[in-house]
């Protein structure tokens, strides 16, 4: 497909990709999801270190530098930062919450959503180009003065995402500069911008997620996610 030719090259190139097997993160994470629960420092100034290849994300320094957190599809864990193990959650899934809960009260759902969210955060959109996922192009979308280029992706069930089916959109330089989905009951939008390069893989150091109107116009406030990445280095 051109467009995903486009968006991978613009984003670094399948090559360069292909060569990677782990990455490690300098970020901090907030928003509402994580403030509404008590949480709002939890993921402040952490590491994230990750593998390109399966999907596995571990958090040191979550909860003012306490703990650590590990993401795998099948078992998150909190641990101390010399990797005791405290608490397990095993066959982890999106749809934790009790009736009447907050999506993100515990700890475990915290680390099991920072992980899932990450780690699609920095494959994407190479992602994209697994042969199990099902990628077709929209009409364009026009964002201000700008016509933005549209993919709908379907995920099979064994990649963990935020949700099964997204709406990607890339501005004129092929950047991914928003993502539409389903999350705990809504209609969000991921905004990113202030792309950056690291090793040869152009990353958003900035990403916001936020309620959508019914017409897919974003509403302000209030803000569900914020990732700010300060560092990223690929190997």
């Amino acid at each position: 497909m051109a467009l995903l030719d486009d968006v991978i090259d613009a984003s670094g190139g399948i090559a360069r990709w292909n060569s990677l097997n782990r990455f490690t993160l300098h970020l901090s994470v907030g928003g509402t999801l994580f403030s509404n629960t008590g949480h709002a420092g939890e993921f402040k100034d952490v590491t994230a270190e990750g593998s390109t290849r399966t999907q596995s994300v571990r958090f040191t320094g979550i909860t003012g530098g306490e703990y650590s957190g590990s993401f795998q599809p099948d078992m998150v864990t909190i641990e101390t930062v010399d990797g005791e193990v405290l608490r397990t959650w095993r066959n982890p899934s999106l749809t934790f919450p009790e009736v009447d809960s907050p999506a993100l009260a515990d700890e475990l759902h915290l680390v099991f959503f920072c992980g899932v969210a990450i780690w699609n955060y920095l494959t994407n959109p190479f992602l994209l180009a697994h042969p199990d996922v099902a990628v077709e192009e929209l009409p364009p979308w026009q964002e201000g003065q700008e016509t933005w280029r549209r993919l709908r992706a379907r995920f099979p069930s064994h990649i963990i995402t935020l949700a099964p089916e997204q709406t990607f959109y890339f501005d004129q330089s092929a950047l991914q500069r928003r993502t539409d989905h389903d999350l705990f009951g809504m209609k969000v939008a991921q905004i990113s911008w202030a792309h950056d390069s690291f090793g040869g893989i152009v990353v958003p150091t900035l990403r916001r997620t936020q309620t959508l109107r019914p017409d897919g116009t974003v509403i302000a406030r209030p803000v569900l996610m914020d990732v700010e990445i300060f560092d990223a280095v690929f190997e």
